[in-house]
């Protein structure tokens, strides 16, 4: 077989990703819609919050009923909003207006600032000073320079949705499917680019007949925290929904290497959009990188 290139016609990307931030060297991407699995009192919810610690986030938005039994551990988070109504469609959509009011204010405050700049350039000159300006800017014999919470830089947001079994939000997920396709566009910007969310879903099956994490969201995943299992068909699954990154058999096998006995709460963590500078996507927990041979392969 040979191939023949077509002159003319190559692939150009985007200079930058919508919704995209930086995050430390040895951390996954951003944003993330980040799915944990595991049984009851497995680690998920202190892997979460580990995680989102590290990643950065400016602050958070649960959605779960049992925010408060959680108390101590979720105060490590700078939680400004919680929903406890599972059962409410409209929290999605007081979610994306949120990001949305992040949005309209950042682009308020970036307007402010280029017309206060316009003002202070125009009395450095000395020239005629536009009358509408002074009266937005100068305050009791001083002028006063925009504000914005985040310094004009775009916010990081994560959303925990934790203890959502069998609730209205996933039994009927419209929404939540829309919100976690677009997740990183969300609160679009004039200039191009967008605020953007992430996504973490703490849950206790990979799949579920009703009320549990449907395709939709699955599909969606960049990030995925597996726990000790002794559900043979649930490795399968995840093993089948990975199969693009490694073949079955490796699979268990850097499985049972994360996991080992399973009795420090282990984790096998997969970035399905690892950096190109980490060796590769499979880790123990967060901190040790799990190398299949075949990875170790391709870079020879």
């Amino acid at each position: 077989m040979r191939t023949q290139k077509i002159a003319g016609l190559p692939i150009i990307p985007p200079s930058q990703e919508s919704g995209l931030y930086t995050t430390p060297p040895l951390l996954p991407k951003m944003h993330q819609v980040c799915v944990a699995v595991g049984k009851r009192a497995s680690g998920k919810s202190t892997a979460i919050v580990n995680l989102i610690e590290k990643m950065g986030y400016d602050y958070t938005i649960a959605v779960s009923p049992t925010m408060k039994s959680n108390k101590e551990l979720m105060s490590r988070l700078n939680i400004e909003h919680v929903f406890d109504d599972v059962d409410d469609h409209h929290v999605i959509d007081s979610i994306k207006e949120l990001v949305e009011n992040e949005a309209k204010d950042l682009e308020r405050y970036r307007e402010e600032l280029k017309r206060f700049n316009q003002l202070m350039s125009e009395i450095k000159k000395g020239g005629m000073v536009n009358d509408d300006l002074l009266l937005q800017f100068y305050n009791d014999d001083n002028f006063v320079k925009p504000e914005h919470r985040w310094n004009g830089n775009k916010p990081k947001i994560a959303v925990i949705f934790d203890d959502m079994m069998g609730s209205s939000i996933y039994s009927k997920p419209r929404k939540l499917n829309a919100l976690s396709t677009y997740s990183r566009h969300i609160g679009q910007l004039n200039e191009g680019g967008s605020i953007g969310v992430s996504l973490y879903f703490m849950i206790q099956s990979f799949k579920c007949q009703t009320g549990g994490l449907n395709k939709v969201i699955r599909n969606q995943c960049t990030t995925l925290l597996l726990f000790k299992t002794k559900d043979k068909k649930e490795l399968q699954d995840v093993a089948e929904s990975v199969g693009g990154e490694i073949d079955e058999e490796t699979f268990y096998k850097v499985y049972d290497k994360a996991i080992g006995d399973g009795k420090n709460y282990e984790f096998l963590m997969i970035d399905l959009h690892s950096k190109k500078e980490h060796p590769s996507g499979f880790r123990k927990k967060l901190d040790e990188f799990i190398i299949p041979d075949e990875l170790e392969n391709d870079k020879i």
